[in-house]
């Protein structure tokens, strides 16, 4: 299953129907095992019409890689209260420990490329409210997130990928009566740019529920 917005395609890894999230995968996102740098990262950008209901986790991190000196992310502050910091237990320092850093050259203790900014600057998506690495001038980004009430032991233990999480005004109970009708709850585009909600059915999809024959056209159907 794939997610596809403006910023780039995604693999989905993980729907999490009870708290409304989705897992995405980006294949040049870098990792514990492999530091991926040239720009080549889709970041993630949505659209302004979908934005307001999805966006990364509070528990998310992005990890900048490589940022210009001239990076958005680093103008406007002093020097020493600059906006990379831990997110949800996870940072750079710990980051930057693991083994993939030794193919490009950087280590601890140093997180610096010299005398410019940090080679690695954590972000939450609130603070940027896009990760595009062409505007941030960045080489890469890494992306992970905490799902455990526990501090993890280090970043070989985290989960890489991008949580996001969606909202729909009113789908709680669109979905109940999808659900009771053996249907499974999602939405679709539509021509104007928006989204509906949908029953998706074993035969048909509806905008009620499986037991009515209302059979939405000229629409693709994703499952939230």
């Amino acid at each position: 299953l794939m997610f596809h917005i403006s910023s780039g395609s995604y693999r989905v890894l993980d729907i999490d129907y009870a708290y409304q999230s989705i897992t995405l995968h980006d294949p040049h996102m870098s990792t514990c095992e492999t530091i991926v740098l040239g720009g080549k990262g889709n970041g993630f950008e949505a659209e302004d019409w979908r934005a307001p209901y999805f966006n990364p986790t509070s528990d998310n991190v992005f990890m900048l890689i490589g940022c210009s000196p001239k990076s958005p992310i680093f103008q406007g502050f002093p020097e020493k209260k600059l906006p990379c910091h831990n997110i949800s237990g996870m940072s750079c320092e710990e980051y930057m420990s693991c083994p993939a850093w030794d193919t490009v050259g950087y280590r601890q203790p140093s997180l610096s490329s010299g005398s410019g900014p940090a080679m690695c600057c954590a972000v939450g998506f609130e603070s940027v409210k896009a990760i595009n690495l062409s505007k941030l001038e960045c080489e890469g980004y890494s992306s992970a997130y905490n799902l455990a009430p526990l501090k993890l032991r280090g970043p070989s233990d985290w989960a890489y990928g991008i949580r996001v999480k969606y909202e729909l005004q009113g789908s709680d109970a669109f979905c109940r009566a999808c659900v009771a009708t053996s249907g499974t709850c999602g939405y679709e585009s539509v021509d104007s740019g928006g989204l509906r909600h949908v029953c998706i059915c074993d035969h048909h999809n509806s905008t009620t529920n499986c037991d009515s024959v209302d059979r939405p056209t000229g629409a693709s159907s994703t499952i939230p």
